[in-house]
């Protein structure tokens, strides 16, 4: 019990300096990013600040997994942009505070855990698909609007442009071998927004995408009718909003484990996020689920504790109530060059060396998932369309696995042992193993080595007992579950079922 509510694990040693210094250097790249999502789906930009403060703040304390990075994520502000524009924002609130109770009713109900069960290529292609967004969505930032049209910089501004990421790429790279008392990537940040003050270089800043500058996130309740017509329009919205945080949030929690070589707590997380959302409807926040690539920077700049966290979404509401005039000249070029690092450092290269040593299937899975990540910007579709490809797979392998070998003993008794899964893909290989005209009056069917898995394998035994007896010969089955034995009832009449115990599966938690 005491571990249950133990918010800190103070056996932790932290290195206070690192988590300072990777909060800060969060901060910087979390602010951009939100802002940028805020204005692509219509929303008021201090809406993805606050959605940035408050997920950030309440993963940090209360999320699964020390080290992760929460925020404003446009993962699941991409789901709310149809509902924004037919509905306005009070029902955007709505829907997200109710995505928020169904996250909360997942992680209660120990659903998390599922996510464990992701291939590893669904988890390649996952992270290689969200790599190239990460890098392309980067290349916004070489454009502007001239007259009311988007075109690409060009001239002067793009030289500069180029050259102010190239130093910050630089200096990402270079500076870790000179020292790593302080996240590289911060220091890039700053000398290249020292230079630009300095020198007074003219270059798209912060303060071009939007106003940084507002108060404390103000209590207010989604003005919308309490009504089953509005929960109706609101519900399915809220649904995937909470599958496709907890899809980005549980893989990411999967990614930082594999990272650090610890292991977080997907059903606290899902918690975490529900009640971060929760708040985020009630306080002006856009809502938001884990930031892979904020993570990552996050755990390169060395931290893994809550801290940096906590560091990161207090500097975001100073910044929001008094850091604004400064934050606003920070340059895009630092910012752009950093999350273009973070890009080619989560992308799994290695993934190119093992590829002609992986199955053709598993490569097809990791390709069509990267390819929908990228096309789509959809990463729950990816992930799902991944799992069932691989599922398919796996049955369809399984389903030519199953054997059976048989032999006829001193009593004049036929056994068949049966070797690999019986369920709905193995069925028909399974029934053309019997010789059912030329058998003797009485079989034995010995499932020690294989396992009934669900009703199209009940069913297929029913009609084989049912063709036994209608020849009047005597069908016994061996070593079957308990289960399996219930659900036969049809067959008792024929059936003389040996029970032993069987082993359940489930997964682990």
């Amino acid at each position: 019990m005491k571990k249950a509510f133990q918010l800190f694990d103070f056996s932790q040693k932290v290195n206070y300096k690192n988590e300072i210094l990777a909060g800060l250097t969060v901060a910087m790249t979390m602010i951009p990013e939100s802002l940028s999502f805020a204005i692509l789906a219509g929303f008021p930009p201090l809406v993805g600040l606050y959605a940035a403060f408050i997920a950030g703040l309440v993963t940090a304390i209360f999320g699964g997994r020390p080290g992760m990075i929460s925020g404003g994520a446009g993962a699941t502000v991409i789901v709310l942009i149809a509902l924004m524009k037919s509905h306005g924002i009070e029902y955007v609130f709505a829907a997200v505070a109710l995505g928020g109770i169904v996250q909360i009713c997942i992680g209660l109900f120990k659903l998390g855990k599922f996510i464990r069960l992701v291939p590893q290529p669904v988890m390649f292609g996952f992270v290689n698909g969200l790599a190239v967004v990460i890098f392309m969505s980067q290349l916004e930032q070489f454009k502007t609007v001239i007259n009311g049209q988007v075109s690409w910089l060009q001239g002067t501004p793009l030289y500069i442009m180029l050259g102010l990421v190239a130093l910050t790429v630089s200096i990402v790279l270079i500076f870790p071998k000179i020292t790593k008392t302080v996240p590289a990537s911060l220091v890039a940040i700053m000398v290249v927004f020292a230079l630009v003050i300095i020198f007074n270089i003219e270059t798209k800043t912060v303060e071009d995408i939007a106003s940084v500058q507002g108060g404390f996130p103000p209590f207010h309740i989604p003005n919308i009718p309490f009504s089953f017509e509005t929960l109706k329009v609101i519900f399915p919205y809220s649904v995937i909003v909470a599958a496709v945080g907890l899809t980005e949030g549980l893989l990411t929690l999967n990614l930082v484990d594999e990272i650090t070589g610890t292991r977080g707590n997907s059903n606290r997380e899902c918690i975490a996020q529900g009640s971060s959302n929760i708040l985020n409807g009630f306080f002006y926040g856009m809502g938001g689920c884990p930031m892979i690539a904020q993570t990552l920077v996050n755990l390169g700049a060395g931290s893994r504790a809550r801290l940096s966290g906590i560091i990161a979404s207090l500097t975001i509401l100073i910044i929001i109530l008094f850091g604004a005039p400064v934050i606003g000249k920070l340059p895009m070029a630092a910012l752009v060059g950093v999350m273009m690092m973070v890009a080619i450092t989560t992308f799994e290269w290695a993934s190119f060396r093992i590829i002609n040593k992986m199955p053709r299937h598993d490569i097809f899975v990791g390709i069509l998932v990267a390819l929908i990540t990228i096309v789509l910007h959809n990463l729950a579709l990816a992930v799902l369309i991944g799992v069932i490809i691989s599922a398919l797979v796996f049955a369809w392998e399984s389903a030519k696995r199953i054997r059976a070998r048989n032999y006829i003993d001193e009593n004049g008794v036929k056994h068949y042992e049966i070797y690999g899964p019986l369920f709905f893909g193995s069925t028909a290989a399974f029934l053309e193993k019997f010789d059912i005209q030329n058998d003797p009056n009485h079989i034995i069917i010995d499932f020690k080595e294989s396992r009934v898995s669900d009703m199209s394998a009940i069913e297929a035994l029913n009609n084989l007992t049912k063709k036994y007896n209608q020849l009047n010969k005597t069908v016994e089955l061996e070593h079957l579950s308990p289960d399996c034995r219930q659900l036969l009832k049809n067959a008792d009449a024929v059936i003389n079922v040996n029970v032993i115990e069987d082993p359940t599966y489930k997964v682990v938690s």
